[in-house]
């Protein structure tokens, strides 16, 4: 007999932002985010965690609550693929993505990680690490703030540089074309020829004209990628873009399940896949859509959370970056947990701990809880 899941708890954070930040299409002032505790009777406990969006935070931990801890509880927490089937087949008549899905992705994540402290490894190395000591990981930043000149943004990227990293993503897709044109200038002539130069749109365009205009002066400074152009139910119009511009085409961060990927790829959509663990399905999703994406010959840099995506990169072989911020003015759910991942010379450094290899700060979840665990 093995271990049962004897404990599964939720709860609703909304943690504020130190100032204001912008993107193509939106301001954030703060982040709601849902996370989770799973606990079975052998003692070993596993959490698990997603960005909920700027609202709407009690809406996964309801999912947790209400409609799939039911499924768990006395169940085996080594059972992983089992229990993935059976959370998503009792959700299907409540949506499969969105909400639903992030329920599904951070329990499954949990489950992960309680096993792996359970065996005494690292995430990763549970998972069957395809890499040793560290992850190459690019510095996101470059976000739009009030007063922010083009100087000032080939200052930052230029100090990612400094770091050690060799890749660097901006945002794009605000401002009208001579100023966004003036923005990719400062970060290119900042991190010189040799560094990558990622673009995040985050949505920004609504048809293909106007993004094939922007892309014209884009294109002119060499990015790497240009990230979610179009929403992302505008699947056939990445692919257009995909057919009239050499820049790779990058996207589904919140995109849900294998079978939309799937799509992605058939519709030759996207060259490089950002697959979220924390949306897609959790741990046991993203390997299915990575694996599907190299028998297309597609890589993986999965969105955000280089917490979590860290252990997945250094397990997946066609997944050659980690997003990384390196302070918490954007990614603050860095505020809510005890143990932060090292960088030396761009590269990020596994953890030796097991499971995850961090856990959550109590008198912070308390701090900006905005409902019980239950």
């Amino acid at each position: 007999m093995g271990p049962k899941i004897t404990e599964i708890r939720a709860r609703s954070l909304r943690v504020p932002l130190d100032n204001p930040t912008s993107m193509s299409s939106r301001m954030v002032h703060h982040r709601d985010y849902c996370i989770v505790e799973v606990e079975a009777d052998d003692g070993h406990k596993g959490i698990g965690f997603c960005y909920v969006g700027s609202g709407g935070g009690p809406l996964v931990a309801l999912a947790v609550r209400e409609l799939l801890a039911p499924v768990l509880r006395g169940e085996d927490p080594f059972r992983v693929e089992g229990l993935w089937v059976q959370m998503y087949q009792e959700s299907l008549l409540q949506g499969r993505a969105g909400s639903v899905m992030r329920a599904i992705s951070i329990l499954d994540t949990a489950l992960w990680d309680r096993n792996a402290r359970a065996a005494g490894l690292p995430l990763y190395k549970m998972l069957g690490a395809s890499d040793e000591g560290s992850v190459a990981a690019y510095a996101s930043g470059g976000y739009y703030l009030d007063g922010k000149t083009p100087k000032m943004l080939g200052e930052e990227v230029a100090g990612y540089v400094a770091l050690g990293f060799d890749a660097v993503k901006i945002k794009v897709g605000r401002a009208d074309m001579a100023d966004e044109e003036a923005r990719v200038a400062a970060a290119r002539e900042a991190i010189g020829p040799n560094v990558h130069l990622m673009l995040d749109a985050n949505n920004a365009w609504r048809d293909l004209a106007t993004c094939l205009r922007y892309m014209a002066i884009y294109e002119k400074y060499d990015p790497y990628w240009i990230e979610e152009p179009f929403g992302p139910d505008d699947i056939d119009n990445h692919a257009r873009l995909a057919r009239r511009t050499p820049v790779p085409v990058a996207t589904g961060e919140i995109e849900a399940g294998r079978w939309r990927f799937k799509e992605l790829l058939d519709k030759e959509a996207a060259m490089i896949l950002q697959t979220d663990a924390c949306v897609c399905g959790g741990v046991t999703e993203f390997r299915r859509i990575a694996a599907t994406a190299a028998s297309y010959g597609v890589e993986v840099c999965p969105h955000w959370f280089h917490d979590l995506h860290i252990h997945l990169v250094a397990s997946t072989p066609n997944a050659p970056y980690v997003e990384f911020f390196s302070d918490d003015k954007v990614l603050n759910f860095r505020k809510i947990i005890d143990t932060q991942l090292s960088f030396q010379g761009g590269k990020l450094q596994l953890p030796d701990a097991p499971g995850l290899g961090f856990g959550f700060l109590a008198d912070k979840i308390d701090e900006y809880a905005i409902d019980p665990w239950g």
